[in-house]
């Protein structure tokens, strides 16, 4: 996502570099530039507007420090610009007091039961929470199905009564959540093909009702400016808490996400970044403004990783490193971890510089990384950890073992070898890192 947004923005930056001073003639092109990059990530003209009058404004106002490149300025300002419309601060989601109701709302097709799934999911690992999805969706055919089968992947507690009254399937569920200590309620409600009275009016009643922590809106990214007539549709009845964009791995320009608060004063409050059951990242502001700017998102990185290594086994691992005492078996250990956070084509982006040094475009085929898993899994525990001894027999026998060639398991050690020396000159601050 943002992509082609990113880049387009960083060549404009570009223009008034080496420039003695910004000036309104050498930030000209560049304001054009920009213009056309937000213009055809498919943000609104009005939004778009207004952030280069803000921008341009702001940067001949700057009286430049000689300490100071003017590209650096401009880079912040610009930065600065994107943080406030996407949002400004962080808005987290609300988790207290116990028992949480969260009503999800969205049209047909946005993911709305896919992404209840992914909440429950994401509450209970990081704020330890006992969910239970109830499904409300009682028109579209299969949703109660697909809830039922998404709490039984999760190992989640569903509630269903069939085709009831959602009002009177929300009483039950919430009485069955006493009983079984579920304390934070997902509701899935229906969902249509466009807004109509009916669908409104049904969740009008349930919001009133059962007045629900969070009402989170469900929206297709690839909608583009079409998602603004839906927030502000279902806005005006339902005073929403929040939004979740999906799609945004997809073919999305990304445009939505910089027009959305800006124009609804609805807040972003995550975004779905892949199919899977975790892909739902917070929204943070500074964060996503930074990427688009190809800064980076070490912070994002670091919680993924939190949330899957242990701080202790992160100082052990880097005691071993330090000491050149990292083997094989450290390495299998680690490759498990990696793939618990997701496709790595997606951190890989997350590193500052990554549009720069070509690693946005990098496809990594997870056949390969099973491969090299056979490969080390076919290694006696002692050959782990003592790779030195395999000598041309036990190749051969590894290579037999994981259905490799002699060729793979040769170039797997080498690229170890090579991997275990490069991280003990880092750890020893001995090596700068390339950016």
């Amino acid at each position: 996502m943002f992509e082609y947004m990113g880049d387009r923005l960083s060549n404009a930056i570009k223009n008034i570099k080496g420039m003695g001073r910004i000036t309104e003639e050498n930030i000209s092109d560049a304001m054009r530039e920009i213009r056309m990059a937000l213009l055809e990530a498919d943000v609104n003209y009005e939004v778009v507007k207004e952030f280069t009058k803000n921008v341009k404004e702001k940067a001949l106002g700057l009286d430049v420090s000689k300490s100071l490149k003017p590209e650096e300025v401009f880079i912040k300002l610009v930065k600065d610009e994107l943080v406030t419309l996407l949002g400004g601060d962080y808005v987290p989601l609300v988790t207290e007091p116990a028992p949480t109701i969260i009503m999800m709302v969205g049209l047909q097709g946005s993911g709305k039961t896919t992404t209840s799934g992914k909440i429950a999911n994401l509450v209970r690992k990081k704020y330890k929470k006992n969910p239970l999805l109830v499904a409300c969706d009682i028109y579209r055919p299969a949703a109660i199905d697909q809830l039922k089968e998404l709490g039984k992947s999760l190992n989640v507690d569903v509630y269903e009564e069939g085709k009831k009254n959602p009002n009177e399937i929300i009483r039950n569920a919430l009485a069955f959540a006493k009983e079984n200590h579920n304390n934070y309620i997902i509701i899935d409600t229906a969902g249509r093909l466009q807004i109509d009275e009916t669908l409104m009016d049904e969740l009008v009643q349930i919001q009133a009702e059962f007045k629900p922590a969070e009402v989170l809106l469900v929206i297709d990214a690839m909608m583009g400016q079409d998602a603004i007539n839906v927030i502000n549709g279902f806005n005006n009845k339902l005073n929403l808490t929040g939004a979740i964009l999906t799609k945004m791995d997809g073919n999305t320009k990304g445009g939505v996400a910089l027009s959305v608060r800006h124009l609804t004063n609805v807040p972003i409050k995550f975004v779905g970044d892949s199919e899977k059951l975790d892909g739902l990242s917070e929204f943070y502001p500074e964060r996503m403004a930074e990427r688009i700017l190809d800064m980076g998102d070490i912070l994002s990185i670091a919680e993924k990783v939190e949330n899957i290594v242990s701080e202790e086994d992160a100082k052990d691992m880097a005691r071993k490193m330090r000491k050149g005492d990292y083997n094989l078996e450290d390495f299998l250990e680690n490759m498990r971890q990696i793939k618990k956070l997701g496709p790595l084509e997606n951190l890989l982006k997350m590193i500052p510089g990554a549009r720069k040094m070509g690693l946005n475009d990098i496809s990594i085929n997870p056949k390969d990384m099973a491969h090299i898993e056979a490969i080390v899994l076919s290694m006696t525990p002692y050959e782990r950890k003592h790779p030195e001894v395999l000598k041309m027999t036990r190749k051969q026998r590894i290579a037999k073992g994981s259905g490799r060639s002699v060729e793979e398991v040769n170039r797997l050690l080498n690229q170890f070898e090579s991997m275990k020396k490069m991280m003990k000159q880092m750890s020893n601050g001995n090596m700068k890192m390339p950016f």
